[in-house]
């Protein structure tokens, strides 16, 4: 059965980025939609009505999740989507104990970059 949860603060990012936040360039919020089917789940930004980013997932088991892609729209490229994506990942790794690895190489790189998030690494 698909799971759903909405949008969350992201405090790592703070002020810059909440999963629910005005941007000043839409009318609308943007929210984290966060689906998992199966042994597959994806958080994603819709904005306009239209894809603006996802990062995708599979379970390797129960507690353990490998972040195999993530993707930004070109149109929404250089705003922090893909950062703000993996922050939500990370928020929601933290809360449920799950434990990440990375072959996707934008979230195995920024795991390299921000030594911060290493606490939720296998």
């Amino acid at each position: 059965m698909p799971v759903r949860t909405g949008c969350r603060p992201l405090p790592s990012l703070a002020p810059i980025w909440t999963s629910c936040h005005t941007d000043g360039m839409s009318d609308s919020p943007d929210v984290i939609h966060h689906d998992e089917d199966g042994h597959r789940g994806r958080f994603r930004i819709d904005r306009d009505g239209k894809h603006a980013a996802v990062m995708t997932y599979s379970r390797g088991r129960p507690d353990l999740i490998i972040i195999d892609h993530t993707e930004v729209n070109p149109a929404y490229g250089g705003q922090g989507l893909g950062q703000a994506l993996l922050a939500e990942l990370v928020r929601w790794a933290r809360e449920t104990g799950t434990k990440v690895m990375a072959t996707c190489p934008f979230a195995s790189a920024q795991f390299a970059k921000r030594p911060e998030l290493a606490d939720v690494l296998l």
